[in-house]
């Protein structure tokens, strides 16, 4: 019989991050696979991205509607709405929703494996469904760290959930063994974001221009910014800090892609509508769809804000990145990541630096630390190996790695 793979998706970038391994179990026969859309992908405020996944040509077997926004561009239904993910307690509500949406899809269609990415409150509701159920999950992007943001612990949760572990660097796999996850379940595969820029056709700059209606004969960053979200009251005050710097910036335009839908996410995208719509070299998007954005990466002169695509794809281009606030601390950075406070001189100083010479020489010759691009491949298999075998037994032992410290 045919396993069932169910793949969960809950927004735009994780979409582009899962698309790789969608195409590459959906060859293999032995497999049926399944989509599941949530989260931002059925709001018309984060841009209907489920429509992405269809005009790809992959069909979505089911939307759990965990953000129960009026006018839902996927779902009608009777029950209260969350206006706005803004609170601790919005979230919350969220994630308990998005259980019960899960808990009856997984009654319904039982998979053999859930395959999630990452570290987002839609994920940490999936996999929690999945692991009461006792239904296998498949993990990627486990052992980082983002010291600024609720997705640290929902990240390290989601991996003790797991029992299959795909990790983007090597001390990420050490990272999850020490968690107590044995070290035949844990594969340093790389970073899918890095596949996709090596494998995936891209725009040429003409294409692109027209594709967003927009003059990019003009130097330009890629900007995209996203509240810390260990932070308190701190997202408004950063994003007016960065547009300052901005606007004391000559010679650069600005391609915007809109905040997630985190505590405090769609007050920085009024700030930011409000903002391009008063500046002629500045443009936003709610999103660009993984061609696009890849293929402005491209283009850019620099990538700006606190998004992992900056640290992760980014440094394959060559390109700068301006890493700003502790969001994202803890990832490891490649040499071409500035990282500073979200303070203005620091950001002038690091635009600067960006685009000096001596800098864009020294980064030059760097080697993506994320993988070689294969990544897909290795997750395929890897996953075939212990579905096609019966491997997978639920009853983990905790792995305990052995202090050398006072070894002689």
């Amino acid at each position: 019989m045919k396993k069932t793979i169910c793949i969960v998706t809950g927004s735009r970038a994780e979409y582009g991050l899962l698309r790789p391994v969608i195409f590459r179990l959906a060859a293999i026969r032995s497999f049926v696979v399944k989509i599941v859309a949530t989260g931002m992908h059925l709001s018309a405020d984060f841009g209907c991205t489920y429509k992405e996944i269809e005009a790809d040509g992959v069909p979505i077997d089911a939307t759990i509607d965990i953000l129960r926004y009026n006018g839902s561009a996927k779902t009608n239904n009777n029950l209260d709405t969350i206006n706005t993910i803004n609170t601790t307690n919005t979230t919350s509500k969220a994630i308990g929703i998005g259980i019960i949406g899960f808990a009856e899809y997984f009654a319904k269609t039982q998979p053999d494996l859930v395959v999630v990415l990452g570290d987002r409150f839609e994920i940490f509701a999936a996999a929690t469904a999945a692991a009461v159920a006792c239904i296998p999950i498949a993990h990627l992007h486990g052992g980082e760290t983002t010291e600024g943001s609720l997705d640290e612990f929902f990240r390290h949760a989601i991996s003790k959930m797991s029992y299959l572990h795909f990790t983007s660097a090597e001390p990420y796999r050490q990272r999850v063994i020490n968690m107590g996850e044995a070290p035949d379940r844990v594969f340093n595969v790389g970073a899918t974001g890095v596949e996709n820029i090596l494998r995936m056709s891209l725009m040429t700059k003409d294409e692109l221009a027209r594709s967003i209606d927009y003059d990019l004969n003009r130097p330009y960053a890629l900007v995209t910014f996203h509240p810390a979200t260990l932070e308190k009251d701190t997202a408004l005050k950063q994003m007016e800090i960065l547009l300052s710097a901005f606007d004391e910036t000559d010679g650069l335009n600005y391609i915007f892609t809109k905040a997630n839908a985190d505590q405090y996410g769609r007050e920085i995208n009024h700030k930011l509508e409000a903002y391009c719509e008063s500046k002629a070299n500045s443009i936003c998007f709610a999103s660009l769809g993984v061609r696009r954005y890849l293929s402005a990466m491209k283009y850019c002169e620099m990538v700006i804000g606190n998004s992992s695509s900056g640290i992760i794809e980014t440094p394959s281009f060559k390109k700068p990145t301006i890493n700003i606030g502790d969001r994202q601390k803890g990832r490891i950075c490649a040499r071409s990541v500035l990282s500073c406070q979200p303070e203005k001189h620091a950001i002038l100083h690091c635009i600067n630096k960006a685009r000096s010479g001596q800098f864009l020489r020294e980064i030059a010759d760097q080697e993506n630390p994320y993988g070689d691009g294969k990544t897909s491949e290795k997750i395929a298999t890897v996953i075939q190996d212990f579905l096609d075998n019966n491997k997978i037994n639920l009853k983990k032992s905790f792995y305990d790695v052995k202090r050398q410290d006072h070894v002689q």
